[in-house]
């Protein structure tokens, strides 16, 4: 279901979400609902809180607009390592309507995260991948990327 997206500055955006203890049929409905508003606001990455699920959740599909869907579900995620080298990108958040803002992100991270089924995964993620999961984890923490701008 296509959920209405939060808005800044309600203080939702600022909340500390809690881990995901279980794969509930409430967190399968929360995975379809961001997925589905994901592709209904032509985002590649959307968090929890932006549909008012405080859980530490995010779903992504970097490829979707140019080529073969390629979701993916990240729960609980923890960046493990974050390269000194960097990149700084335009950012967009479809919580911040009209705002590009110039962000410094890690060029590559390590993530660990859970997936849908609850498998544990560890992967590295580089370019405009580490970056979308970076924002995704600061929604997940109250940050937002006005926070950034210089």
């Amino acid at each position: 279901m296509i959920r209405n997206l939060v808005k800044y500055p309600d203080p939702i955006l600022r909340s500390l979400c809690r881990p995901i203890l279980e794969i509930s049929k409430d967190v399968e409905r929360n995975i379809r609902d961001l997925l589905d508003t994901l592709y209904d606001a032509s985002g590649r990455g959307l968090a929890g809180p932006q549909i008012g699920f405080l859980f530490r959740i995010f779903v992504m599909d970097i490829t979707w607009k140019v080529g073969k869907s390629d979701p993916k579900i990240i729960i609980n995620p923890e960046i493990l390592y974050s390269s000194n080298e960097t990149q700084n990108n335009l950012e967009r958040c479809l919580s911040i309507p009209n705002q590009s803002i110039g962000v410094v992100r890690p060029k590559v991270i390590e993530l660990l995260w859970m997936d849908e089924n609850a498998t544990i995964n560890r992967d590295s993620f580089s370019g405009i991948s580490a970056a979308i999961i970076c924002h995704e984890v600061d929604h997940l923490d109250g940050k937002l990327i006005i926070d950034k701008k210089k």
